[in-house]
């Protein structure tokens, strides 16, 4: 069995399939597997074979997802990119086994395995970064700049991002995953785009938590102020705001 494995980035995914794909063309889509990194227990009869990202390899992937089979399934593949499930690669070339195969009709196709498991994978990434659009808080740093911290289980910052660009064009502003250490940054009225933290750089962005301002301070009094006791309901509150995802919500803390 040989296995290809990858960073854990839409790029770098897209480029292993490409390779896997090329392979299994001669010797089986059987006999290969596909694992993003790190990989933390390798097994002694296979063969790992580490991809890089390649533009090119990449482009030739999106457009054959687009046109052989729609862009629905195009829109499953990414979406499955940015889940965290450990199965998620290999759930992602499965179902393009079925969707070169079948064409358009994979999208219907919920009866099938494969494709119900991206499915299931799209399903989960959607609804968290649903969560978070209405749960993402910013903070004003000086007047200058807004800070948002999240920490989601799926990689959908940049999913939170592109919602924010057309809300806040004309704001410099910041959306921090504290997971992973990186960052979206959107300057005033340009476009954003991802930035890889260092320790230095993600320490300094920590610090923006304890920041306040008028805004923060009328969003909690307002939270407070239209709560009603009598009808407090601490059970359907944590069923439509989990407890994980409060911890950089102002109005909690």
């Amino acid at each position: 069995m040989k296995v290809f494995c990858c960073k854990d980035t839409f790029e770098d995914m897209m480029s292993c399939i490409y390779d896997a794909w090329s392979v299994a063309l001669q010797e089986g889509h059987e006999n290969v597997r596909l694992e993003r990194e790190p990989i933390y227990q390798q097994s002694l009869f296979d063969e790992y074979i580490h991809v890089d990202y390649d533009e090119e390899k990449v482009r030739k992937v999106v457009r054959s997802i687009r046109n052989k089979i729609s862009w629905q399934a195009y829109m499953s593949v990414f979406y499955a990119c940015l889940s965290i499930e450990e199965d998620a690669l290999q759930a992602i070339y499965n179902y393009l086994r079925v969707g070169f195969r079948v064409g358009e009709q994979v999208t219907f196709m919920q009866t099938d395995p494969s494709v119900m498991r991206m499915m299931e994978l799209r399903r989960k990434t959607q609804n968290e970064a649903h969560y978070f659009l209405e749960f993402a808080r910013f903070s004003s740093v000086d007047g200058k700049v807004y800070v948002c911290h999240l920490e989601p289980k799926n990689n959908i910052t940049l999913i939170v991002g592109e919602h924010f660009v057309d809300r806040m064009p004309s704001e410099h502003w910041v959306i921090v995953d504290d997971t992973r250490k990186t960052a979206i940054v959107h300057p005033k009225d340009e476009e954003l785009y991802i930035r890889y933290l260092t320790d230095e750089e993600f320490d300094a962005l920590l610090q923006t938590k304890e920041y306040e301002d008028t805004f923060t301070d009328l969003w909690r009094t307002f939270f407070h102020a239209i709560s009603i006791k009598e009808r407090e309901n601490p059970k359907c509150q944590r069923n439509m705001f989990p407890i994980w995802m409060r911890k950089n919500a102002v109005e909690f803390q």
